[in-house]
């Protein structure tokens, strides 16, 4: 069983863009979402693409990733659920971690989310100052439930 154990942020400012890469283009739907599972096709610039099924919710979560052929993603768009989610992301290291920065596009701007991936439930970190409230217990940030409901109601942006 794959685990992902993951920690997601608001931003707070635009303090991290010059240490990142370029970023991806990526574009990703749904063609199953439930209270415990999604199941999402995920396109990045336009030449790689993935089938990734989660489970379960908050920190640590399921997750299988498989490779799948672009045009078989492409194929698959048209039985999604809710809306595309188009977006940017960009790495950002961070000692031995590297942040995640997502810059949606879209109905879903200007929502920028951070999300840091770490080897433990236990794992401490100091977190970057760019960073702002934690969002990884509010299911109204997961991709999927953007894809289904759009910006969240807690959203300021």
């Amino acid at each position: 069983m794959g685990i992902e154990i993951e920690r997601k942020f608001l931003v707070r400012d635009e303090s991290w863009r010059s240490l990142a890469d370029d970023g991806r283009a990526i574009r990703q739907f749904y063609i199953a979402m439930d209270k415990d599972v999604s199941v999402r096709l995920r396109v990045a610039d336009g030449r790689q693409a993935w089938l990734t099924i989660k489970t379960g919710a908050g920190l640590s979560r399921g997750e299988y990733e498989y490779p799948v052929p672009v045009a078989d993603a492409a194929g698959l768009e048209a039985t999604r659920r809710g809306e595309v989610v188009a977006k940017r992301r960009f790495r950002v290291p961070h000692g031995e971690l590297t942040v995640e920065i997502d810059v949606f596009e879209g109905a879903l701007a200007p929502l920028v989310l951070a999300e840091i991936e770490l080897p433990s439930e236990a794992h401490e970190i100091e977190l970057p100052a760019f960073l702002d409230r934690e969002v990884t217990g509010d299911g109204a940030y997961t991709n999927a439930a953007l894809a289904a409901h759009g910006l969240p109601a807690s959203f300021r942006g």
